[in-house]
């Protein structure tokens, strides 16, 4: 498989990427199975990917649900370590391109008092929800590389879908 195709499949063409990158032909490696299927379930299992009603769940919590895989994904890298590469080069983009943003901006808001305001809360919920989409999509990657079948349709109810 091309590895642009991968990121197409699942919607992840805005980020950015290197031509060269894009273009490798890439069949992953029974490490790089393993350690997207351990960083598939740690997601499947988070805020980060579930829905976060607006009557329930606290923000703070909700942000350190999603900065916690920063330390998950660098211990899932050490773990399978040279041999699963294809991995390694698709969490590190998801980590700085996708939740680093997030996480940078609403750490330093928090800091500041963001979540006793109402509308700042309504606006990290939103965001948060626009990380969500972003991150099952990445699941989905992590499903493929597996070679598993995606299942975080069936632990959402069915009216938080979108």
């Amino acid at each position: 498989m091309k590895m642009q195709k991968l990121f197409e499949n699942w919607d992840m063409t805005g980020l950015k990427l290197n031509l060269g990158f894009l273009e490798t032909d890439w069949e992953p490696q029974i490490k790089d199975s393993e350690a997207a299927w351990e960083m598939y379930v740690e997601l499947l299992t988070r805020i980060a990917t579930q829905p976060l009603p607006d009557d329930s769940g606290i923000e703070t919590t909700a942000l350190d649900s999603v900065y916690s895989l920063f330390g998950i994904t660098r211990e899932i890298l050490r773990k399978y370590g040279k041999d699963s590469i294809g991995f390694a080069k698709i969490a590190i983009i998801i980590l700085n391109q996708v939740l680093r943003p997030f996480t940078a901006r609403w750490h330093k808001l928090s800091v500041e008092g963001a979540f006793q305001d109402p509308n700042q809360v309504s606006i990290f919920r939103s965001e948060l929800q626009d990380l969500q989409v972003k991150l099952q999509n990445y699941m989905g990657m992590l499903a493929e590389i597996a070679g598993v079948e995606e299942i975080s349709s069936i632990t959402m109810p069915q009216d938080s879908r979108s």
